[in-house]
């Protein structure tokens, strides 16, 4: 956006926008006044027209009223006017128009074009479309009642309508104009909203894996020290090395580059249930063996998954065991991976919270589903699937 209006600035202004500074309104009313210069006759005919010296001030005074009126009017399109007010400012333009032209002569039939063109620009198109024929029709039969006003006739006809209509489509496409600018910044400030939201969830699926560990390590430490400091010194050593890796994690996830694999996490579990004295049953070869047919974004989901089932093993359900399987089952709309991560801990009875909301949001970013609920009679299972292969 401040790009938008440095460059609105270096050109004068932008399409739609309204003028801020007083650079910018001198360039509209420079662009907008210099089609007054279709105003010569009228004052051609003030100056040579042979009229006398009250009716040559009278109608300086009515031209000065009447660019002054159709300025005011066109200079603020940008902004919405309401419609009775802009049909009563055109009431008067057409009235002095029709004023002008009867008292002074045929030259003053030109105001009506300014009056089509106005009209048009001011006023939405479903009211121009009337307004802009009804100013044509009205320079018609005030051209009929003014002395050789016919003659002039032909050659104001089609600037009348087509000026007219011509501001109808310039109006429509400010206001377009206008509407894509907003839809243009809405978008930038979705997608902002959509970055802090992927923040969030990595930075809750990152630190809440890492710092339940090393609450786990810490407790094991506490209670080795005084019997077994060895065994202590090396459970104090892992949570530096996890507290580490959980920094580098942090940055990666900041900078927007971090992908966990499958390999990764499935190692990274295997760590974390043996700290919680948690047994373990997980896929052999630490997801060597994964489908071939998985993409980058898919595998994250899955490992994004495993590793905020794991945590919540760890930190909520007071499981004994646990078991991962990763398998690749036919389903009627093609083959699918899944990941299943059961519990027979209390874990089932927690209702959804931010980690499952995040998750069920990355696996339907990928065409994936998640599900999630206790398992029999006791337990907790989270099931993560994604379509593997072209889908049609």
């Amino acid at each position: 956006m401040a790009l938008t209006k440095e460059a609105d600035e270096v050109r004068g202004i932008g399409i739609g926008v309204k003028p801020l500074t007083l650079r910018q309104q001198l360039v509209k009313a420079l662009w907008i006044g210099m089609w007054l210069f279709y105003l010569s006759a009228p004052v051609t005919d003030l100056v040579r027209g042979g009229h006398s010296t009250g009716a040559r001030i009278l109608g300086t005074l009515g031209l000065a009223a009447f660019v002054a009126w159709y300025l005011v009017l066109v200079f603020r399109t940008v902004r919405q006017m309401a419609v009775p007010r802009v049909l009563a400012s055109l009431a008067v333009l057409a009235a002095q128009a029709t004023v002008l032209s009867l008292s002074l002569g045929r030259e003053w039939l030109v105001l009506f074009v300014y009056v089509s063109i106005s009209s048009g620009a001011a006023l939405p198109a479903e009211v121009s479309r009337w307004t802009v024929p009804a100013a044509t029709a009205l320079l018609t039969a005030t051209a009929y009642a003014v002395p050789g006003g016919d003659a002039y006739l032909a050659g104001l006809l089609i600037p009348a309508l087509m000026g007219g209509f011509a501001m109808v489509g310039i109006r429509a496409m400010i206001r377009t104009t206008m509407e894509l600018r907003e839809a243009r910044a809405t978008v930038a400030q979705l997608a902002a909203n959509e970055e802090r939201l992927r923040m969030a969830r990595d930075l809750h699926d990152l630190l809440g894996h890492s710092l339940s560990l090393i609450t786990l390590k810490s407790e094991l430490a506490g209670r080795m020290l005084p019997d077994h400091p060895d065994r202590a010194a090396q459970q104090v050593a892992d949570i530096e090395q996890v507290s580490r890796q959980a920094l580098v994690d942090v940055r990666e996830a900041v900078s927007g580059y971090r992908r966990p694999t499958l390999p990764g996490e499935l190692a990274g579990a295997r760590t974390a249930l043996a700290a919680a004295g948690v047994v373990a049953k997980l896929p052999t070869g630490e997801g060597a063996d994964l489908p071939g047919e998985l993409t980058e974004e898919q595998e994250s989901a899955l490992a994004w998954s495993l590793r905020e089932a794991v945590t919540n093993v760890v930190r909520h359900s007071g499981a004994k065991r646990c078991a991962v399987s990763l398998e690749t089952p036919q389903t009627l709309e093609g083959p699918v991976a899944e990941l299943t991560v059961r519990d027979d801990g209390a874990g089932g009875q927690a209702a959804p919270g931010n980690g499952l909301t995040g998750l069920t949001e990355r696996l339907e970013a990928v065409g994936g589903t998640l599900s999630a609920g206790p398992a029999g009679t006791s337990g907790f299972r989270l099931v993560a699937r994604v379509p593997l292969g072209s889908r049609s």
